[in-house]
């Protein structure tokens, strides 16, 4: 199922986009797109059936926002250097360990809505990837398949980052990756059930219409069960928490001099196979 939150900013609703691409009302049958959701079968089982029937309100969505499909997250987990081919262009050796950062999620935004470049940066990036919706809670994995099978949806997300504040301004990632309106998502949560193998996604960006990122979860270094059960051994992960699992080559740091980062008007599209496409318009804070 592709769920969604739509309306106003703070005042979003759920939705459902059915097989005929057509906007359904959820706000009758459940409060909110969220871990609880996830967590509860027969919940999702009721709304499946409800959007099955044919019998869910039309919402009409003409000029209706879309926002962050997934509401009251607990936190964002994310994951850098997990491409081959990025740790490449960067220079980078390949992680014998995933690293992680986290981010805050008051950094979440819809996947359209205008990101700000923050007050003295001059290199502001931007990374396509792979996000990871939790379902169940997850405790000291014990493998892969556990890893998986506690994954309850997919979203696609812009891991926005400053690089000279994560990189060159000392101490760890996160000031970085944790400026205002740095974590576009949606704008659906695909259900796992149908992605049946996350290693065979098709991730793009485009930067004012020139393609910069075109790759594949397939170069991912820890694939997406082994992130999860890996970060269970560190951290309770609860339904509803999210996990950004790396970005493929192509991003502005590993272009050559002078490198292209963002600047106020640039617009950026983000799009991942099954789960939709983004568009950003970048302005200063």
């Amino acid at each position: 199922m592709k769920l969604l939150r739509v309306g106003p900013v703070g005042a979003e609703r759920p939705a459902l986009l059915d097989q005929d691409g057509t906007l359904r009302d959820l706000s009758g049958l459940v409060t909110d797109v969220n871990g609880e959701l996830l967590a509860d079968a027969s919940e999702l089982a009721r709304v499946r059936e409800a959007a099955e029937s044919g019998q869910l309100p039309v919402l009409d969505a003409e000029g209706l926002r879309i926002g962050a499909p997934v509401g009251r997250i607990g936190k964002i987990v994310g994951i850098g250097l997990n491409y081959h081919g990025h740790a490449a262009e960067v220079g980078a050796a390949i992680p014998e360990e995933p690293i992680m950062f986290l981010k805050a999620p008051d950094t979440v935004v819809g996947p359209d809505d205008t990101v700000l470049i923050p007050r003295g940066s001059v290199k502001t990036d931007w990374e396509a990837e792979l996000g990871v919706v939790i379902g169940s809670t997850a405790r000291y994995l014990g493998s892969t398949e556990e890893g998986l099978a506690h994954v309850g949806g997919y979203v696609l997300v812009n891991d926005v980052s400053e690089r000279e504040f994560q990189i060159e301004r000392g101490g760890t990632w996160d000031k970085g990756k944790n400026c205002e309106t740095f974590t576009p998502i949606g704008p659906w949560l695909l259900t796992a059930d149908e992605v049946p193998d996350p290693q065979v996604l098709d991730v793009k960006l485009w930067v004012n219409g020139e393609l910069k990122q075109d790759g594949s979860t397939a170069d991912q270094i820890f694939p997406v069960g082994e992130v999860v059960r890996y970060l269970s051994q560190f951290m309770t992960l609860y339904p509803g928490d999210v996990i950004v699992t790396g970005t493929p080559a192509g991003v502005a740091m590993g272009q050559p001099e002078p490198k292209p980062f963002l600047r106020a008007g640039d617009v950026v599209e983000v799009e991942i196979e099954k789960l939709g496409r983004q568009r950003q318009e970048f302005k200063n804070a």
